[in-house]
Parts: C-alpha cells; sequence; structure tokens
C-alpha cells in the first residue's frame, strides 16, 4: 500500500468528510482498508445509515455491502466518527474510485465525500519482460553486467540480455561489471499522474480550455484521457498528453481523469470537476392556476432558467419601469384588473395574464 497526503473535503456549517489517502495500489488477492473521518452541524441527534459505494445512479447509491461484486468480501468498522472500509481478496475488478456516504435523522441530512479515495488492484509478477543494456558507444573486450531490481543486484544475470518477472511498482537498471557507479537510468511503470487545467482562473462557456495530463516514467507514457459518466467501457477522449476543448460547451461539465502507460504498467490519475459556467438560457414561466383566473384570487408565477452559477431573477410588468418582483417566484395574492397584462424576465415575455 502506498501512502498519499490527506484530502479534506469540509462542506457547509459543518457537513464533511475527510478520507485518509487519495489513492491506494495494492495487489490482487490481498486486502486493503481505507478510512475516513466525517462530520455533521450539533442539530443532527443520531446517523441512521453509512456506508460505503462506488456506483450511483439517480441519486441512489449502492452500499457495497450489497453489491454482489464484493459479496463476503467487505466489511465496516466504525467507531467515533471513523468509518474503515476493509476489502479481502482484493481483484482487479475491484479497481474503482470509494466514496463514503451518511444520513442523518435530520431533513435532507446526508452527505457524501466528494473526491473518494482511488484504489488500484495490480495482477502481481504475471508480466515478463526482456531487457538489454546497450551503451552509447563500444566497449572493449569481454563485459559482465549486473542487473539492478528495485536497486538490489538480480543474482545469475551477467550478459547484456536480461528476461525478468516485473510488478507495476518494480524499476530496474543495469551496470558494466567493475563500473558500478555508472549506471543505467532506471527503467519504471508511470508513477501517479498529475492533471493541471489552463486557464485556472473561472471556466466560461465557449472558451478554450486544455486538460494535460504528465507523469514520470521511464520509458515516456502514453497518456489517454478519459470523461467520468457510470460507463464500464468509456471511450477515450483524446490519446495526447493533452485535452483541449477549442470551444468549451455546458455539456462539458464533469468528472475527468487520465492514463499513463507504458511497457511496464499503468496509472490512473485523481479526477478533476470541471464546472463550465454560462448565462442564463431562455427562461421558461408556470402559472398557477393555469385555468381562468378570476378577481381576488391568489396567482403564482415561477420562472425558472438553465444557468450555472444559478440566475438571479427580476419580474416586469410590461410598460413598467420599476421592477413588480425579485426572486424565482412571483405571488399575486389579490388578484384585481390592474393586475392584468404581460410579465417578463429580462425583457423576454413569459406570461400574459388577464382577469375572467
Amino acid at each position: 500500500m502506498l501512502p498519499f497526503l490527506d484530502i479534506i473535503l469540509v462542506g457547509q456549517h459543518g457537513w464533511g468528510v475527510t478520507y485518509s489517502s487519495a489513492e491506494i495500489c495494492a495487489l490482487k488477492g490481498s486486502t486493503v482498508d481505507m478510512s475516513c473521518t466525517y462530520t455533521y452541524p450539533s442539530t443532527v441527534q443520531r446517523v441512521q445509515n453509512r456506508f460505503w459505494f462506488t456506483k450511483e445512479s439517480n441519486g441512489v447509491y449502492t452500499d457495497l455491502r450489497t453489491d454482489p461484486q464484493y459479496s463476503g468480501r467487505v466489511q465496516y468498522n466504525c467507531v467515533n466518527n471513523i468509518c474503515t472500509l476493509r476489502i479481502t481478496d482484493l481483484r482487479e475488478s475491484d479497481s474503482a474510485e470509494y466514496k463514503f456516504r451518511f444520513i442523518t435523522d435530520q431533513e435532507g441530512g446526508s452527505f457524501t465525500g466528494y473526491y473518494g479515495v482511488r484504489l488500484n488492484s495490480l495482477q502481481a509478477s504475471t508480466r515478463w519482460a526482456e531487457l538489454i543494456c546497450h551503451s552509447s558507444c563500444l566497449l572493449p573486450g569481454y563485459l559482465r553486467y549486473i542487473w539492478y531490481k528495485n536497486g538490489r543486484i538480480i543474482q545469475g544475470q551477467t550478459s547484456s540480455y536480461c528476461s525478468v518477472y516485473f510488478t507495476p511498482t518494480d524499476s530496474f537498471s543495469c551496470a558494466v561489471e567493475g563500473h558500478e557507479n555508472f549506471r543505467s537510468p532506471p527503467l519504471y511503470a508511470p508513477k501517479l499522474p498529475s492533471v493541471s487545467v489552463s486557464p485556472s482562473a473561472e471556466i466560461v462557456e465557449g472558451s478554450s480550455v486544455t486538460l494535460t495530463c504528465s507523469s514520470d516514467a521511464n520509458p515516456a507514457a502514453n497518456y489517454t484521457w478519459y470523461k467520468k459518466n457510470g460507463n464500464p467501457d468509456l471511450q477515450p477522449l483524446s490519446k495526447d498528453p493533452q485535452l483541449v476543448f477549442s470551444s468549451i460547451q455546458s455539456s462539458d461539465s464533469g468528472e475527468y481523469y487520465c492514463t499513463a502507460e507504458n511497457e511496464l504498467g499503468r496509472r490512473t490519475s485523481k479526477y478533476i470537476y470541471i464546472d463550465v459556467k454560462y448565462a442564463p438560457k431562455l427562461p421558461s414561466v408556470s402559472v398557477n392556476p393555469s385555468a381562468e383566473i378570476v378577481e381576488d384570487s391568489s396567482v403564482t408565477l415561477t420562472c425558472s432558467s438553465d444557468a450555472n452559477p444559478a440566475a438571479n431573477y427580476t419580474w416586469y410588468k410590461e410598460n413598467e419601469e420599476s421592477p413588480k418582483a425579485s426572486g424565482q417566484i412571483f405571488i399575486i395574492t389579490d388578484f384585481r384588473a390592474e393586475h392584468s397584462g404581460n410579465y417578463s424576465y429580462d425583457t423576454v415575455l413569459l406570461a400574459s395574464l388577464d382577469l375572467d
């Protein structure tokens, strides 16, 4: 298991989840633990449920304890606002992002840690490679070579060729006997990729945005970009280090990640969330009641518009400069003849009210 810095996500008004690791690497067949600390406001009396999940669809979360993929392999240990997930007999299919969710007795009192723990399940000792140690100049005489795996000498390997089994965590280098201080640069699988966004400021619809993936690897890594959408058979968006949006759209908002791969292994980056800001779309309005409007009745106008960030609403009556109301909902409690007319939001006609 590889240690990483803590990632902390604290929600508003005391809601929060702190994960102990951002990413965990573990071998197939092993046991892995991941934990988190969760917080909530003092107004909460009781936590009714708490669980880990990897799958969510339309607001429905699948508790790992009920997920057939993990049957008999999952344990929770939750004490004093700390909850640890243990997965035994790790499988390659367990590679996923794990998130924690808790539900309280307070209305609307549930919270999910937005960024989870990325688990990479690695198959150990299943790949084979033939390595060649060569020099940029011709060396005289018969030479014996020394091969190193993770800094230690590989016994019995003295030629310029070395056949080895390896895992993605291994590194290899070589040297000519008698010149051990001049080792070759090590070969190793990609390290955890990092992701950057340009521009780093607010992203506005229609602007140009570039995501860049980079990883320390030798040989150099090949990169692939994906957008997270719950589909296990994701199609790559790009096979370059950079994913470029020449004119980004609101539909491009979401979580993205990249992979870095060479002959010795493959690593997956953490998710990065792209939040595209855009002006309000054409507003729509609903009138209640939708039937005929009679004098002294109550009429409610509701305006809605897709926007990011959320739109502010102001109501106007035709031929009047002063606003009639602000807010998404405009209520006329005692409808009279003078209320009849056309009502608009930002010069867009939304409703025509007539007294019957």
